[in-house]
């Protein structure tokens, strides 16, 4: 296995999953078709993920995750605060589209850094 696969497979599905947030803000959140539905219906499942997602929102308990995660990760050596680290961003990537962007920055900040961050000599 090339010691590039893994860079090369986040800087991919990243993007996606930073697309798939945004979907899910302006196509499930905020879009009116959703309000009108979730009125007449709210015991629709989809309503009550909407009402979940809303709660995690208001909490702000993705920005959260991600805050930690990233922390800990900055302080873990090896491979497990590199998968630390990409927990971070795969929390903070959707804390950030769903507005959460307070704790969101700094965590996407931290994960970054602790991904670039050369290994430390043995």
């Amino acid at each position: 296995m090339s010691p590039r696969l893994p860079w090369i497979l986040l800087l991919i599905a990243l993007p996606f999953w930073l697309a798939a947030s945004y979907g899910a803000r302006y196509g499930f959140m905020e879009d009116g078709q959703w309000v009108g539905i979730c009125a007449d219906e709210a015991s629709r499942w989809e309503c009550q993920l909407r009402s979940n997602l809303g709660l995690m929102i208001h909490f702000k308990v993705l920005g959260w995750a991600a805050l930690v995660t990233a922390v800990l990760a900055f302080f873990v050596p090896g491979r497990l605060g590199w998968g630390l680290a990409v927990l971070g961003l795969v929390f903070g990537l959707p804390a950030l589209a769903l507005y959460n962007t307070t704790f969101a920055v700094l965590a996407v900040v931290v994960a970054g850094l602790r991904l670039v961050r050369k290994p430390r000599a043995v």
